[in-house]
């Protein structure tokens, strides 16, 4: 008798398992996938805009700055006041 109840025991389906609860992570990692997914297509939509060609790039103004030669004297002059400074001159 206690071999069948062994027996019919083992043949018995067990219970499922209970439903998992909702995770609260789940919720912030679904809204930052959505974001991901909008920055993705906002991105592809960009890449497939025509670029502008070059014969159309228009040019660029000359820089209103002093001459070359004077930012470079600037540049020194500036270093060699750092310079005496640090020495304590």
């Amino acid at each position: 008798m206690a071999r069948f109840a062994f027996w019919r025991r083992g043949r018995q389906s067990p219970e499922p398992p209970p439903e998992p609860a909702e995770d609260p992570r789940a919720e912030e990692l679904r809204r930052k996938l959505e974001e991901s997914r909008t920055v993705a297509e906002e991105q592809l939509e960009q890449a497939a805009e025509p670029e502008t060609p070059v014969d159309e790039v228009p040019e660029p103004e000359p820089p209103a700055d002093p001459s070359v030669e004077e930012r470079r004297a600037a540049v020194h002059e500036r270093a060699r006041a750092a310079a005496d400074e640090m020495r304590g001159e």
